[in-house]
C-alpha cells in the first residue's frame, strides 16, 4: 500500500521560504535606508559638511600671548591648550603605538575602514550597544575632534558616524597619511584642557614629544581611550595596565619583540609632571587681562578672536616681582598653616563644621567615598587618597593670601597674586571685599587733617559707651587703661581705637564721605562710628590705589594692567593712554599721613619690617587685624611701589584666636620677604625704593609728646620705660602701653 506524503514534511519544506524572504526584504530595506540616510547626510540635511577646500586649508588657531613688561611670555589665551608639532618631531615608536591601538589598517584604507565601519554600524545601531562605538579610523577621530558631534534624536549615532566617514574620506583625498598623523597628534585631547601630543608630553613628562621613550609614548597613546580614567597621576594602576595593553598590541603588530615588550611592561610609571603650564603663577592676573582685552576690542569694534588669532597683549606686570610675591606668600602660608591646624584641632573645629555642613550635605556627603584626588596645598599640587569630606575640610580650613603691587605714579600693576592656585581656586581674593580693619584708619585721619586738624592735636583715649549706637563701647586692641589724651600722630602710629572714634566724631560725616569717595573707597556705613575702625568691607584692589595717593602727594591713579595690544604681525591695535591723576586729597595732607605712617613702620605697629627683616629703605605702612582675627592686612609703600597683602580663610569663621592671627604675624611677613628681595637687588632698589618727597618750606611737626601731660607718677613711668614698640595694633608689642601696676605685675611671655 502506497504511503501518503507526510503533511508535516510539506509544511516544513514549504515554511522555509517565507523566513528567507523576510530576511532578504529586511536586509534590502536596511540597505536602502542606510544608503538613503547616507545620501541625506551627504546633501547637508543634517548640517553642512566641510568641503575639500576647507579641509585643505585647516590651520589650528593661534593662542594670544600675554607678555610681561620685560617682553617675556607670561600667559596664553586659547580655546584649547595646544602646541603643534611637525612629522619630524614624531618618533616612529609613537606612530606605531597609535596605529597599532587605534587603527591597525590605517595605511591600507582611504579614510574609512569598511570592515570596522560595518561592524560598528550593526553592533551599535542594531545591537543597541552604546559601548560598541569603537572602530573609527584615525581620520574619523580627527573629524570628531575638530568638528564635534551634534544631536539628531534617535538618529544621533548613525548620522554622526556617517558624517565622520564622509569627511574622513575627503580629508584623505587632500592630505597624505603623514599629514593626517600630524593633524591627529596635534588635535587629540589628553584631558586637563590639554590638546596635542606636544602639550601632553610636556605636561606629564616635562620633555618634548620627540624625546619620549617607547613606554612613555605607549602611556600617552593609552590615555586616548579615556583620558580621565587612564590619567597616570590620578589612576596610576589603571594607566599602567592600559600602557601594557598598548605595548602588547605593538608586539602583535610586529613593532616590538616579545622580550622587548616584557622588559618595557616591567618598568614602573615615572612621571615628571609639570603641574599645568609655566604660566599658572600669573593666572589671576591673566584672568583680568583677558577680560579687559575683550572689553577693549569690543569698544574698538575689532573682530579679532582673542583665543584664536594670535594677538599680543603687552602688560605692566614685572614677572620677577610676581614670582617673588608668589613665593613669599607660599612660604608664609606653609609656615602658618600647621599652627592654624593645631588650633582648629584643639578647638574641635572640624566636628562643629561637619555637624553644620552635614545638614546641607547631599549624596556625596553621605557616601563619603575615598579616592585619589588632586588637591592644592601650600607646597603645590599633589594627588592624595581623600574622602569627600576630607577634601572639603582641606579647603575650608586653608589659609589663603593675596598680594597686589602697584606703581603709584602710573597705576601700573607690578604683581598680582589672587590666591593659592588659580586653576583650582579661581576666586580672586585681590578683588574680594573683606573686613578692612585698621588699614582704613589712615583714610579717616586724612579726612580729619583735611578738615584742619594737626598731628599734635590731642584726642580722647578715655573709655566711653555710645548709647545711641546700641551701647557700643570700643576699646584699644591691647586694652590700654592709661586713658587721658594722646597726640593724633601717636594714635595713628599705634593704631589706637578709642582716639580714632573720638576723631571720627570730631571730623564729621561729610568730610569723611568726601575723602573716602575721592580716594576711590566705598562710602557705605560711614554713618556708623565702627566704620572708622574698619568694620566695612573693602578689597585690596580698592585699598592699594588709596595708599598710592598718600605716596604721590594726594594724586590717585587707577590700577592699569595693559600697555598695548598688537596683532600677530606686530600691528598696534590699541595703546593705553596715560591716565590723568585725580587730586584726591591735598599734598600737605598726604605728606602728613605718610610721615605718621613712616613712624608706624619705625616705632609703631609695623616695626617687624625693620627688626625681623632688616629692611632699611624709607617706608610707610599700616597693619590691620579684623575682629576675631578673621582678616590680616598689611600695606607698605614708597613713591615707587605700593605693596598690599591680605591673609585669611575663605570662611571668616576659620581663624587664629591670638596674636598669630594679627596683621603683623600673618600679612606683614609676606611684604617683608618681598621688600627684602627688592632691597637686595640694586636695579629694583633704585626703581622702587627711593625716598619720599619732603617740602622744606612746610615741615611736618610730629615733635610733641605722645600723651598729654598727666600725673607726676605717669610722667615718671613714661621717663623710666621710655618709648614702646607695638607688634600690631599694640597687641603684638613685646612692651605694651601699660600703666604702672600692669607693668609691675605683668606676666613674662
Amino acid at each position: 500500500m502506497a504511503k501518503r506524503p507526510s503533511k508535516r514534511k510539506k509544511k516544513a519544506s514549504g515554511g522555509g521560504a517565507p523566513w528567507l524572504k523576510v530576511v532578504l526584504i529586511a536586509g534590502t530595506v536596511m540597505l536602502i535606508a542606510f544608503f538613503g540616510l547616507m545620501q541625506t547626510v551627504r546633501s547637508g540635511v543634517f548640517g553642512p559638511l566641510p568641503s575639500e577646500e576647507e579641509l585643505r586649508s585647516i590651520q589650528h588657531e593661534q593662542a594670544t600671548l600675554v607678555l610681561g613688561n620685560d617682553g617675556s611670555v607670561i600667559g596664553k589665551l586659547f580655546a584649547q591648550d595646544r602646541t603643534n608639532v611637525s612629522y619630524d618631531d614624531l618618533p616612529r615608536h609613537l606612530i606605531d603605538a597609535l596605529v597599532s591601538t587605534e587603527d591597525a589598517r590605517f595605511f591600507q584604507h582611504e579614510g574609512v575602514d569598511g570592515r570596522s565601519y560595518v561592524r560598528v554600524f550593526f553592533r551599535t545601531l542594531l545591537g543597541g550597544d552604546k559601548s560598541g562605538g569603537g572602530g573609527s579610523t584615525i581620520s574619523q577621530q580627527i573629524v570628531k575632534n575638530l568638528y564635534g558631534r551634534q544631536r539628531h534624536g534617535l538618529l544621533t549615532i548613525p548620522v554622526n558616524k556617517m558624517k565622520e566617514a564622509l569627511v574622513a574620506q575627503r580629508l584623505e583625498r587632500v592630505m597624505s597619511k603623514n599629514d593626517v598623523l600630524v593633524l591627529y597628534f596635534n588635535s587629540v585631547p589628553f584631558g586637563e584642557n590639554t590638546y596635542g601630543i606636544e602639550s601632553a608630553a610636556q605636561r606629564f613628562f616635562s620633555k618634548p614629544a620627540k624625546r619620549l621613550s617607547v613606554e612613555e609614548g605607549a602611556l600617552l597613546v593609552g590615555m586616548l581611550k579615556a583620558n580621565t580614567t587612564y590619567n597616570p597621576r590620578l589612576h596610576p594602576d589603571k594607566s599602567r595596565g592600559r600602557r601594557d595593553q598598548v605595548l602588547a598590541l605593538m608586539q602583535q603588530r610586529g613593532h616590538l619583540t616579545e622580550a622587548r615588550k616584557d622588559s618595557l611592561q616591567a618598568l614602573p610609571i615615572a612621571l615628571r609632571y609639570s603641574g599645568g603650564d609655566a604660566y599658572d603663577v600669573y593666572g589671576y592676573f591673566n584672568q583680568h587681562v583677558a577680560s579687559e582685552a575683550r572689553a577693549i576690542l569690543k569698544a574698538l569694534g575689532d573682530d579679532h578672536d582673542l583665543e584664536k588669532d594670535g594677538l599680543r597683549i603687552h602688560t605692566t606686570l614685572d614677572p620677577a616681582l610676581q614670582r617673588a610675591a608668589h613665593d613669599a606668600a607660599r612660604e608664609q602660608l606653609s609656615a602658618m598653616q600647621p599652627k592654624l591646624d593645631k588650633e582648629l584641632q584643639r578647638r574641635k573645629a572640624r566636628v562643629a563644621w561637619e555637624k553644620s555642613a552635614g545638614k546641607k550635605g547631599g549624596t556625596a556627603w553621605k557616601v563619603n567615598e575615598s579616592k585619589p584626588r588632586e588637591v592644592v596645598s601650600h607646597e603645590g599640587r599633589r594627588v592624595m587618597e581623600l574622602s569627600y569630606r576630607d577634601s572639603l575640610w582641606h579647603y575650608h580650613s586653608m589659609l589663603n593670601a593675596a598680594v597686589l603691587m602697584m606703581d603709584p605714579s602710573s597705576g601700573a600693576v607690578r604683581a598680582w597674586v589672587g590666591g593659592n592656585d588659580h586653576r583650582f581656586l579661581p576666586f580672586d581674593l585681590v578683588t574680594a571685599k573683606r573686613s578692612v580693619a585698621s588699614t582704613i584708619k589712615p583714610v579717616v585721619y586724612a579726612a580729619a587733617i583735611e578738615s584742619g586738624m594737626q598731628p599734635c592735636d590731642y584726642l580722647d583715649n578715655s573709655k566711653k559707651t555710645y548709647g545711641e549706637f546700641d551701647d557700643w563701647s570700643p576699646d584699644n586692641f591691647d586694652r590700654d587703661t592709661l586713658e587721658g589724651q594722646v597726640a593724633l600722630w601717636y594714635a595713628l602710629a599705634k593704631s589706637m581705637n578709642r582716639p580714632t572714634v573720638d576723631l571720627y566724631f570730631r571730623t564729621g560725616q561729610d568730610t569723611l564721605q568726601r575723602t573716602f569717595k575721592a580716594l576711590g573707597l566705598p562710602t557705605k556705613n560711614l554713618d556708623k562710628p565702627a566704620a572708622a575702625l574698619g568694620a566695612s568691607s573693602i578689597s585690596l584692589r580698592e585699598l592699594v590705589p588709596a595708599y598710592g595717593a598718600f605716596a604721590m602727594r594726594g594724586r590717585r591713579v587707577m590700577p592699569r594692567l595693559i600697555e598695548k595690544i598688537t596683532d600677530a604681525q606686530g600691528k598696534v591695535l590699541y595703546k593705553t593712554k596715560a591716565g590723568k591723576p585725580i587730586q584726591a586729597i591735598t599734598a600737605s595732607t598726604a605728606e602728613t599721613v605718610t610721615a605718621i605712617l613712616q613712624r608706624a613702620i619705625d616705632q609703631g605697629t609695623g616695626t617687624a619690617i625693620r627688626s625681623r627683616f632688616g629692611i632699611r629703605a624709607p617706608l610707610a605702612g599700616k597693619t590691620g587685624t579684623s575682629q576675631d582675627y578673621s582678616d590680616a592686612w598689611f600695606v607698605a609703600y614708597t613713591p615707587g611701589l605700593v605693596v598690599g597683602t591680605w591673609v585669611g580663610a575663605f570662611d571668616p569663621s576659620v581663624h587664629f584666636q591670638g596674636s598669630n592671627g594679627t596683621g603683623t604675624q600673618l600679612a606683614l611677613p609676606i611684604a617683608g620677604r618681598i621688600l627684602k628681595q627688592i632691597e637686595g637687588n640694586g636695579e629694583w632698589r633704585r626703581k622702587y625704593l627711593y625716598p619720599f618727597h619732603t617740602d622744606p618750606e612746610h615741615p611736618i611737626d610730629l615733635e610733641c609728646d605722645p600723651r598729654h601731660e598727666g600725673s607726676g607718677l605717669e610722667r615718671f613711668i613714661d621717663d623710666l620705660f621710655g618709648p614702646r614698640k607695638d607688634r600690631d595694633e599694640q597687641a603684638d608689642s613685646s612692651k605694651k602701653d601699660l600703666n604702672f601696676f600692669e607693668r609691675l605685675f605683668k606676666k613674662k611671655e
